[in-house]
């Protein structure tokens, strides 16, 4: 019988069992669209494992592989008129890629978009794992509904591990009905100090944004449900602003909107580095103001900076607080100043711990950083 090897196509859990115990190291990838870390290996690709092991509407359930395409999970849900609640990000425009982005690789690098203001992130609606560990054993965790998670949450671990813990092969995940209608709020002629103070007055009412961000001088919020409701919130929201303000009611008038925020679209095809910044809203414009990035985008009311900056800016020697990850950059850029945040002593004793625990032989993204 033939060894597998890398350069095949995994087209099921057993064949990844067999190539990761036969060699290694290797370069982790579902689509080939998300991966923002510099590692070294042979490509180990997830995409031959597609397809839904189940799908249960009522309890808002679907269990899939991890190389089952997104796209094919959206209209599967759209069907049934629901969807995944965190609004997955597409960053091919953002990194000048190809390629169709899988489940898997949206669940390990916890890809979370505008919604996550409201909802949470990616890991807080995966419910259960199943992965192949660096010795080549299949680790399986969590349930298929909330209820049954138990014991150690590995689900939530693998979430945002960026392929360096185990290669995943299936997801159980909690989805979300769609709402009836959808409207957003655009207050203009905003600069940065204001679109801070617009945005955290609004996230403290009991209104339910589901999208609060700022970009080209306009505060943008977003609310989701009935249409008789949001027409209530919409006068309160108003009331209290004491801005012009314009409305875009529909999801047709408001889904061009959130993507383009949700994708990071105003930095597509320009040139420079490329910073996404986790700071306190109160700390966002003495950032923007240290830095001076080229252009600058807040999302989640402000807990999220988008930054452009010129190559090989090191945003992080500006910062007191929070933490920054390095998206876009050359190679080089990124090797110098790493992508993703130090790491405190602690943290890093924790997670040397999980790879030595998971992968002993370093065979997943070696290197990464």
């Amino acid at each position: 019988m033939s060894i597998l090897t890398a350069k095949e196509t995994a087209k099921s859990e057993a064949d990844l069992v067999e190539i990761i115990r036969g060699a290694g190291p290797f370069v982790i990838e579902g689509g080939g669209t998300r991966r923002i870390g510099v590692t070294e290996g042979e490509p180990l690709s997830t995409r031959g494992l597609s397809g839904v092991t189940l799908y249960e509407p009522g309890t808002l359930t679907l269990v899939a592989q991890a190389g089952m395409p997104l796209s094919e999970i959206d209209v599967l849900l759209a069907a049934e008129n629901q969807r995944l609640a965190f609004e997955v990000p597409d960053f091919r425009g953002l990194l000048g890629r190809a390629g169709e982005s899988t489940l898997g690789g949206v669940v390990a690098t916890n890809a979370s978009g505008p919604r996550r203001v409201a909802v949470g992130a990616c890991r807080d609606f995966c419910l259960g794992v199943r992965f192949v560990d660096g010795r080549g054993e299949v680790v399986k965790n969590g349930g298929r509904v909330m209820k049954n998670v138990t014991g150690l949450d590995l689900v939530k671990l693998m979430a945002g591990s960026h392929g360096t813990l185990g290669v995943m092969t299936e997801v159980s995940l909690k989805v979300q009905p769609l709402p009836e209608t959808t409207v957003t709020l655009a207050v203009p002629g905003c600069d940065a100090a204001e679109a801070i103070a617009i945005l955290s007055q609004m996230l403290g009412q009991p209104y339910d944004l589901t999208g609060a961000a700022w970009q080209d001088g306009e505060v943008l919020l977003r609310l989701e449900g009935f249409e008789t409701s949001l027409r209530y919130r919409v006068e309160r929201l108003k009331a209290l602003l004491q801005h012009d303000v314009l409305e875009h009611w529909g999801v047709e008038a408001c889904e061009p909107i959130w993507r383009d925020i949700r994708d990071v679209r105003a930095f597509h095809g320009r040139s420079g580095d490329v910073w996404s910044v986790s700071v306190k809203p109160s700390e966002a414009v003495r950032l923007v103001q240290a830095v001076q990035p080229e252009d600058v985008m807040f999302d989640w009311g402000g807990n999220r900076l988008w930054l452009l900056t010129n190559a090989d800016t090191d945003v992080r020697a500006k910062m007191t607080s929070g933490h920054a990850t390095l998206v876009r950059a050359s190679d080089e850029t990124k090797r110098r100043l790493g992508v993703f945040p130090p790491q405190s002593p602690a943290l890093e004793r924790i997670s040397v711990g999980l790879r030595q625990h998971f992968d002993p032989q370093g065979k997943f993204n070696r290197g990464m950083r």
